[in-house]
């Protein structure tokens, strides 16, 4: 990921921290040859997004009033980036299955996409 994607991602981790609770953890992917020329591969899997993680819900009184910790997957972007056609797939996957995922530009386009993510489990 470029430098300016990089401190993007730095902001979206603690603006999300601070307002949700989220715990995102950096998730590079890709592979190296080693000198052998053996390749290895590293990361979640390709087009995982940059950031992985949870953030903590809790259940509604009908649910017992218990905190859930829902993954959440934000994959950081300049204004001009676009993501991926694995990027993409990863985040609908995510989102399909009850988690919270999507492109971010900023930590204030993070912080409405867990937000919504929270308002649509409540509805």
């Amino acid at each position: 990921m470029a430098s300016q994607e990089n401190n993007i991602f730095n902001r979206i981790r603690v603006a999300v921290s601070e307002a949700f609770g989220t715990r995102l953890f950096r998730n590079h992917t890709g592979m190296v040859k080693d000198n052998r020329g053996q390749v290895h591969r590293f990361g979640l899997c390709k087009g995982s997004s940059d950031g992985i993680g949870f953030t903590p819900v809790t259940i509604t009184p009908e649910m017992v009033g218990k905190k859930v910790a829902v993954f959440t997957a934000i994959e950081a972007k300049t204004l001009k980036g676009t993501a991926t056609k694995e990027q993409k797939n990863f985040i609908l996957i995510v989102k399909n299955l009850g988690g919270f995922a999507g492109v971010a530009r900023s930590d204030e386009e993070a912080n409405q996409l867990i937000s919504a993510g929270i308002y649509e489990l409540k509805s």
